[in-house]
């Protein structure tokens, strides 16, 4: 979507306005679903830069997800979910969730709420 939803990025500024609110969302972007919890930037950088130090591997690129001290507050321009899937026929991948981030430009619909399958 070219032109961002104005509606999505209000949400979106609401959920950055506290470091603890947090909203189930799935959008749909090119080629994906994608379905899980909206959160703060502050803290999707947070629990990224968990992940990547508790790798030996990765631990280096830990200090890239630092928030910067100085940041004012801008209009989101991207969402940043957490416990996130991509569904994929009938279930969501990775299997326990993920962190992504995604231009708002780049989507094309939305929902408010977490999709999940059902086998009933």
């Amino acid at each position: 979507m070219s032109n961002p939803d104005g509606l999505l990025v209000d949400i979106a500024a609401m959920v950055e306005s506290e470091h603890n609110n947090q909203m189930s969302l799935t959008v749909v972007v090119p080629g994906a679903v994608i379905t899980g919890r909206l959160a703060p930037v502050a803290l999707w950088w947070e629990r990224v830069a968990e992940v990547l130090q508790s790798s030996e591997h990765l631990k280096p690129f830990a200090a890239l997800f630092t928030p910067p001290v100085d940041a004012s507050p801008a209009r989101p321009t991207h969402l940043h979910l957490h416990r996130a899937k991509i569904l994929q026929g009938n279930f969501g991948l990775p299997y326990t969730g993920g962190m992504y981030r995604i231009a708002i430009e780049d989507v094309s619909s939305w929902t408010v709420g977490d999709l999940s399958y059902s086998d009933t």
